[in-house]
């Protein structure tokens, strides 16, 4: 049993070390630059989200209590 345990965590601290630059399989190559560029994106590019998949956060926090303004769309359930 302790085998087992010892050969599962080399085998998993052995697979977190590979950290190498990100590259095409061979024979392969990168999907064409899209309308408007001139070149492809690198292969780190392409794994960064456009701003629009992750934009940046523009909430302002409140910094003390206030009350709501009416809203005219919060209207009673129906019957």
């Amino acid at each position: 049993m302790r085998v087992v345990a010892a050969l599962a965590i080399v085998l998993a601290l052995s697979a977190c070390g590979v950290r190498r630059d990100l590259k095409p399989a061979a024979g392969k190559a990168l999907p064409p630059a899209p309308y408007g560029r001139e070149e492809p994106r690198s292969a780190n590019g392409l794994l960064k989200p456009h701003v629009q998949a992750a934009p940046a956060r523009t909430v302002e926090l409140r910094q003390r209590s206030e009350e709501r303004a009416d809203d005219p769309f919060d209207l009673p359930p129906s019957e």
